[in-house]
């Protein structure tokens, strides 16, 4: 953060610029979803950064981001927030600030109707059996440290982890509920593998870059003020993600 930024604090700075900069990733399902055919924006946090703007009385400007790089983008005053459905784990807590949790989701497996290997969460970590995961993201930690017979393979683009599966060079991809849901909608191919018990929950709320505790609140007040008001809940339901809402 520069200094000027520090000193002045953020909600100034995006007061006087008539501005608020919001990171998203463009390709999550449900959530800040580019649309191919219109190109427009769609999914919960795409509507909920245009009423974040409007609660604050300026304008939305939106910056293509990723898990890999929102961080970076964050800390380099790229953006002043990421709206993009953010796993709060404890590595990305060492470095950024997130608001109280919105959203929280276990992860799920997809594979192809074709594998009969694969029927159950259980059959996942098996010894020949090779499981695709996005690198940077709470699966590929969760897949390290928790699947011991199966090989893991990191993957950089969110597609290739379909492509994988859909070749045959892997037997499952892991996932959450949002993406989950993308691939059911737009993959015939796809099977959606839930399991028995929820696996390794984990919240999900928005970042901010660290040291400015007047920014933080403001974004955890939008938080708390969606859930009383409905905001969230409607918007949801609208994007068939109420099953992961967090409304306490």
């Amino acid at each position: 953060m520069s200094a000027a930024l520090a000193e002045d604090g953020r909600l100034q700075k995006i007061a006087e610029n008539k501005q608020l900069r919001v990171c998203i990733w463009p390709d999550y399902y449900a959530i800040s979803f580019r649309n191919p055919r219109t190109g427009v924006l769609e999914g919960l946090d795409a509507d909920l950064a245009r009423a974040f703007a409007d609660d604050l009385g300026v304008r939305l400007t939106v910056v293509e981001s990723s898990f890999p790089h929102f961080i970076d983008d964050l800390l380099a005053d790229r953006c002043d927030i990421g709206m993009f459905a953010i796993g709060i784990t404890p590595a990305r807590v060492r470095q950024v600030a997130f608001s109280q949790p919105y959203l929280r989701s276990g992860i799920y497996a997809v594979t192809s109707q074709t594998n009969d290997a694969v029927r159950r969460w259980e059959d996942l970590d098996r010894i020949g059996n090779v499981v695709a995961v996005q690198s940077d993201t709470y699966m590929d930690g969760y897949a390290r440290a928790s699947m011991k017979a199966a090989r893991i393979v990191g993957v950089n683009r969110p597609q290739e982890r379909e492509e994988e599966v859909q070749s045959g060079r892997a037997d499952a991809f892991l996932t959450d509920y949002p993406y989950g849901q993308r691939m059911l909608a737009f993959h015939p191919w796809a099977r959606l593998i839930v399991p028995d018990v929820p696996v390794q929950p984990t919240p999900y709320g928005y970042a901010v870059a660290p040291g400015d505790a007047a920014w933080l609140e403001r974004v955890d007040a939008f938080v708390a003020a969606i859930k009383a008001d409905g905001r969230l809940e409607s918007i949801a339901t609208r994007y068939n993600l109420t099953p992961i809402v967090v409304r306490d």
